[in-house]
């Protein structure tokens, strides 16, 4: 799981650094000194889990997680700050936990295993390969009118900003759904490996490394190569592994 800290005190992200280092399947993989930074570093490094302060000069820890619990597929957030006053504010942002500083081990270790475990259960869902959804078309609007778009046709789905593009046989056309609903609705048939994108499952025929270190997703009859997420990676090795 990555780990994410955010802590305007250079001192406090280097005790939290080491208390993750202490426990297994845990890594930290960026941190931030402000809400600003701490958005960008979401969006940047996909992290799992954000462990964040709340006071912090500039745009505070609230304000960053009501950022963040918007965006698509959003992280854990848990709150380590030195106030117990921000809790009922804290917890509005869906937070996934509240830690009073300074955070002992074994708090932190069960707010982070409480998370895993949440987590797990949503991945299960992955490993589901048989089909079944709802619709067998998604209905776009284009200038020619409403146009059908086969679910056996479409390759992926990919977020930019407030539109999705489906990748499909007869080429790329913007709908109105967002991807989460997309997620829920056709949990069985399509895999997100990033946070802005799901690919169909039967689609699948391997992953590759790309020139920069990146992993990306192969389709079959597509030469579209979308790109997994080190969030997800570990469960589309498993999907992978399991086809």
């Amino acid at each position: 799981m990555h780990i994410l800290i955010v802590d305007d005190e250079p001192l406090a992200r280097l005790r939290l650094q080491r208390l993750i280092d202490a426990l297994p399947d845990y890594t930290v993989v960026g941190e931030a000194a402000n809400g600003d930074e701490a958005i960008e570093a979401t969006l940047r490094l996909d992290p799992d889990i954000v462990l964040t302060d709340i006071r912090m000069p500039g745009k505070d820890g609230l304000e960053a997680a009501h950022v963040i619990s918007a965006m698509e597929d959003p992280p854990a957030l848990i709150f380590c700050t030195a106030y117990d006053e921000y809790a009922l504010q804290a917890f509005e942002t869906l937070a996934a936990g509240y830690l009073l500083k300074p955070v002992k081990e074994e708090q932190l270790r069960a707010a982070l295993e409480k998370v895993t475990r949440t987590t797990k259960v949503q991945k299960s869902a992955l490993k589901q390969v048989e089909e079944g959804a709802s619709r067998q078309h998604i209905a776009a609007k284009t200038r020619r009118g409403t146009e059908l778009i086969p679910i056996d046709d479409i390759y992926c789905f990919i977020a930019d900003q407030k539109y999705v593009t489906v990748y499909h046989a007869e080429g790329e056309t913007l709908i109105d759904d967002t991807l989460k609903e997309l997620e829920e609705e056709f949990a069985q048939r399509f895999v997100r490996i990033h946070r802005n994108a799901l690919v169909a499952i039967k689609g699948i025929v391997g992953m590759e490394k790309t020139a920069e270190g990146q992993y990306a997703v192969c389709i079959k009859d597509s030469e579209y190569r979308p790109l997994v997420s080190r969030r997800h990676l570990s469960g589309v090795r498993d999907l992978l592994n399991r086809l």
